[in-house]
């Protein structure tokens, strides 16, 4: 399987290379190659296993309101790995509390333990240097968050447990200071507020980057690949690529030629997701894309739309009719809620304050920001702020 893994300014070569080191730096997983060819997987499903029968196991540590399609997409390929003749792989879903958790879709899910039980009993049997713990959480990722926990992320990673997160859970790695000097990727959405709290960490557009012991992404369809990904470095590409049939899943977008609308405007120059929210499933106007890319550049000092459109090669009155036809917006309108949703982003997602926030995207009178604010999301900033807001964990009897 190849790597899906591309930073966006390395060097193909040195990629090439850097992912060769860190494959060998695994060399231990890889005692047990998976043979070149495969019969067809036994059609019973076995049953769930236990860490004592599985030769690997990873935790799920599931924080309320997480996402459920991150959660299947990590467990599906390591179930139908199982299928294929071997016992490959368990699993253990943990909450902070032990109790069922549930997920943003209001379903509850149970779990097999609480977090530092579990844990802490692998330290016990000296199992600590071999754990490999996964956090997956979506919105609000800190909302039930306490000292305690964060803590005892700073003591899994000082006893070398492998550690992960994907969607927002990257937030909550930050926080217990356990990515400093690993790379970083998370869903987009996240992003700007993730820069904005931890400019000291580097972000990477890709859809999950791992980098010794920590392994993060963006969640969701993604996650079929980090799995996979994990699957080669154990195993093989063989097994992997056999798993990938039996899911039906597909090769990314990229790998195939087709272009969305999200990666035709990342070429542009455009990155953010509101590009793919918005626009049709047709390749956009190569002058609307690099209206929006200028716009994306410039989201904390606004430009006047004539600036907008001679840097984009296109009048005023062109431009504006094109994003009607493409957004039903003027490019006024699409530009000032482009900042706003940026905006909405960073409140929620950071412990950055609303003045912070309104001059991140290019805001000078809080007034005004605040009347936009609430026109378009239907509450003050303030309200969005003190839900993404937590207060300093603190444990609690």
């Amino acid at each position: 399987m190849s790597d899906v893994n591309h930073h966006l300014h390395s060097d193909v070569d040195s990629h090439a290379n850097s992912h060769a080191n860190r494959r060998a730096n695994r060399s231990e997983d890889s005692e047990a190659r998976w043979p070149d060819s495969h019969p067809y997987p036994r059609p019973d499903s076995p049953p769930l296993l236990s860490p004592d029968q599985a030769e690997h196991t990873l935790d799920v540590w599931l924080v309320p309101k997480f996402s459920m399609l991150t959660l299947f997409c990590l467990l599906e390929p390591l179930r139908v790995a199982n299928r294929f003749g071997r016992d490959l792989f368990a699993w253990r879903l943990l909450s902070a509390d032990g109790e069922a958790v549930t997920a943003s879709n209001g379903v509850r899910i149970d779990v097999d333990g609480r977090l530092s039980e579990v844990t802490e009993a692998d330290w016990y049997q000296g199992l600590a240097s071999k754990g490999r713990l996964m956090v997956v959480s979506s919105y609000e990722p800190e909302a039930c968050i306490g000292a305690e926990d964060l803590a005892l992320l700073k003591r899994l990673a000082a006893h070398g447990v492998w550690l992960g997160g994907v969607d927002t859970a990257p937030f909550i790695l930050a926080r217990a200071g356990v990515l400093e000097g690993y790379p970083v990727a998370l869903h987009w959405e996240s992003v700007p507020a993730f820069r904005e709290e931890f400019p000291e960490l580097e972000v990477r557009a890709d859809s999950y980057v791992w980098e010794g012991g920590r392994l993060t992404g963006s969640g969701g369809a993604a996650s079929i690949d980090m799995m996979l990904e994990w699957i080669v470095t154990l195993y093989g590409p063989s097994l992997a690529e056999a798993v990938g049939r039996q899911i039906v899943h597909s090769r990314p977008a990229e790998a195939s030629g087709a272009a969305t609308a999200q990666q035709a405007a990342g070429r542009a120059g455009a990155s953010t997701g509101w590009v793919a929210d918005r626009a049709s499933p047709r390749e956009l106007p190569r002058g609307v894309l690099r209206a929006l890319a200028v716009m994306e550049a410039n989201l904390a000092q606004a430009l006047p739309i004539p600036d907008v459109c001679r840097l984009a090669g296109l009048s005023q009155r062109q431009l504006t009719r094109l994003f009607v036809q493409e957004f039903g917006e003027t490019p006024k309108q699409c530009y000032l809620n482009m900042r706003l949703d940026q905006a909405q982003r960073i409140l929620a997602d950071s412990r950055i304050a609303v003045t912070e926030a309104a001059v991140a995207v290019g805001f000078s009178h809080l007034a005004h920001f605040s009347r936009a604010y609430r026109k378009r999301f239907g509450e003050a900033p303030s309200v969005t702020a003190r839900r993404g807001l937590r207060p300093p964990a603190s444990a609690e009897g």
